[in-house]
């Protein structure tokens, strides 16, 4: 078997903490905020600083351990300094590290094994472009695939998305606040409506009805705003929105819209990809099929930088240096990304996403119980979002703060998302066991509870 048992990867089954943050972590913030960038983020809502990281379990500086249920917004997924991937990266950088887009046999490995999971519509049928170390470098080579292709200018997005931080990503993404400095961006991209049945009318087959009609209707109609249509663009799942898994229906009309249309259709898997939800990609819940597919995160195996864009074979009409970046022969982060997926299929950890997954749903559930602020726990695998509202029915992302706050100072790190930060968020690693599954929700759940009257 691929390396040792998953419960063999960590330093603990359990959180360990005292002082939080700890002396140690104070002095690195406080040193962070003389000499680092203002548009440092993360620390603002967990403030620690850390040292060490095993499977499922994260080490500060001052030695407390957190159970790791964030895995840095779902890079880890077979959890940190996995010996299996690290002992293997560790020798490839010692042979050779850049590459360019060289062939290397790790290159030529791990475009093999991605085929062997792909979708059913790419298996076969695809080819890999490798990109730099973001997965918005992913998004920026789809969208010059779509427009390579058709011709076409106009991109078409949905509302509540989030594809990244570089301008065309940012273009196609929906946040209104986070692109309005750096704007104008690219000029013919509509956003849809993508169907969010807890912020509608609770009415799942609606949701998808009006959501397809917009897109319908934005493609095809002489007054629908996209002068000239270069693809759809769509996260099967959306991670930053606020884990939203749209209802049945809604991504195969997509796909016959698409194929009407003679339009690509992209799926970002940046976040939801490389069996986070149970599947290897969030669109297998849905047996739809993209015509480009991006990766990035989970993909460089154990936090190394790397992204990637699957397409179609008949869209590879680019020629060479038509799409290009330095980074795209990082080869320890192509043997990290292959070790990683031989990791997770020879440990049966899509299955084991699915059952622990869903005991954290349903824990989650139980903890929601008489509590009218726990308005929806949804998600796939260990994709897991908790949406809080107010005595109005209002998001209310007070709250979440609070039990972010809570956990944390209990050894659990969790993080937010949704447009109105109401959302809690947890993305573990795919390795992290029942037992500390079992801990961690309680933690969360206790959180839940003290936070019910006042956010204390």
């Amino acid at each position: 078997m691929a390396g040792p048992p998953i419960h063999e990867l960590h330093f603990a089954q359990e959180p360990s903490v005292d002082e939080v943050p700890g002396p140690q972590s104070r002095k690195l913030l406080e040193k962070q905020v003389d000499v680092d960038s203002s548009a440092v983020a993360y620390p603002d809502n967990i403030p620690l600083a850390f040292a060490e990281g095993k499977g499922a379990t994260l080490k500060d500086a001052d030695g407390n351990v957190y159970l790791d249920f964030f895995a840095g917004i779902g890079v880890y997924n077979v959890g940190h300094a996995n010996p299996y991937v690290n002992d293997a990266v560790h020798e490839q950088i010692d042979k050779l590290t850049h590459a360019v887009d060289f062939p290397t046999q790790p290159r030529m490995d791990l475009i093999d094994k991605l085929d062997e999971i792909a979708p059913d519509g790419l298996a076969g049928n695809n080819r890999v472009v490798f990109g730099g170390p973001t997965g918005s470098d992913a998004v920026e080579a789809s969208i010059k695939l779509a427009k390579y292709n058709t011709g076409g200018s106009g991109l078409l997005a949905f509302r509540n998305s989030y594809h990244g931080a570089t301008s065309g990503a940012m273009s196609i993404t929906s946040n209104k606040k986070f692109k309005k400095p750096y704007a104008p961006l690219l000029p013919d991209v509509v956003h849809a409506p993508f169907p969010y049945p807890f912020q509608e009318d609770r009415d799942p087959e609606a949701s998808v009805e009006r959501a397809l009609e917009e897109v319908r209707a934005i493609v095809e109609e002489p007054y629908g705003g996209l002068s000239d249509p270069a693809g759809i663009f769509v996260e099967p799942i959306q991670g930053e929105g606020g884990v939203v898994v749209p209802p049945e229906g809604f991504l195969s009309g997509l796909r016959d819209i698409a194929d009407e249309n003679d339009l690509p259709l992209m799926f970002d898997e940046i976040q939801v990809g490389l069996g986070r939800t149970g599947e290897w990609w969030g669109c297998d819940h849905f047996d739809v099929s993209p015509d480009i597919m991006t990766s990035a995160k989970a993909l460089g195996g154990n936090g190394q930088p790397l992204s990637g864009t699957m397409y179609r074979e008949d869209l590879d009409t680019w020629g060479p240096g038509d799409h290009a970046g330095t980074y795209r022969g990082h080869v320890p982060a192509m043997v990290g990304g292959l070790r990683a997926i031989e990791y997770i299929q020879d440990h049966d950890l899509l299955d084991h996403a699915t059952e622990v997954g869903e005991y954290i749903r349903g824990r989650l559930r139980d903890a929601g119980d008489g509590d009218p602020g726990l308005g929806e726990v949804r998600g796939k695998g260990l994709f897991v979002g908790a949406e809080f509202v107010d005595e109005h029915g209002e998001p209310d992302d007070d709250r979440v703060e609070a039990i972010q706050k809570y956990c944390y100072e209990h050894g659990v790190l969790v993080w937010t998302a949704g447009q109105y930060s109401n959302v809690l968020r947890l993305l573990p690693p795919l390795v992290l066991t029942q037992e500390q599954a079992e801990v961690g929700t309680e933690i969360i759940a206790d959180a839940i509870e003290a936070t019910a009257d006042g956010h204390a």
